[in-house]
């Protein structure tokens, strides 16, 4: 057993992207606290995000929607163009049924509302910490499919 391919997997960088700084500093003081989150960067927007991408090579990305310039649904295209695009989590007050069913369509892998749901992006981070990769897929795609299912009982 190599123990250096297992604590690899256990560890993630993440791309927090949201222009409340106060929502970035809560997030990363949240995720400070996960075992398995290696480093956690900060972007208050889609350019300095897309720029951070090509250094920072994160796991995970935490996006809002609505940001200056571009929005978070331009960013996710954005990332689904990469190779090996992150993970993306969108955690937003805009979540309406067609903003849910924009962002899977666009890439995201998971959707919290902020004013309800963000504790449950450390949640998220606590159980993909403590999965393999092919487990991870697994979870993700019953995540999306619980997402879409939320879409089409709002309809």
């Amino acid at each position: 057993m190599d123990l250096h391919n297992i604590e690899k997997k256990m560890t993630m960088k993440v791309l927090v992207v949201d222009d409340s700084r106060f929502v970035r500093e809560r997030l990363k003081e949240m995720l400070s606290e996960v075992i398995g989150v290696e480093a956690i960067s900060q972007a208050k927007d889609t350019p300095e995000a897309i720029e951070m991408l090509g250094t920072l090579s994160p796991d995970l990305m935490i996006l809002d929607i609505e940001m200056p310039g571009r929005s978070g649904i331009d960013l996710l295209r954005e990332i689904e163009k990469r190779k090996k695009p992150p993970l993306a989590i969108v955690l937003t007050n805009h979540s309406s049924p067609q903003y849910r069913r924009a962002c899977i369509d666009a890439g995201a892998d998971f959707f919290f509302d902020k004013s309800s749901e963000f504790d449950k992006v450390a949640q998220v981070l606590k159980q993909l910490s403590n999965k393999g990769v092919a487990e991870r897929k697994d979870y993700e795609e019953s995540n999306k499919k619980a997402i879409l299912s939320k879409t089409v009982s709002k309809n």
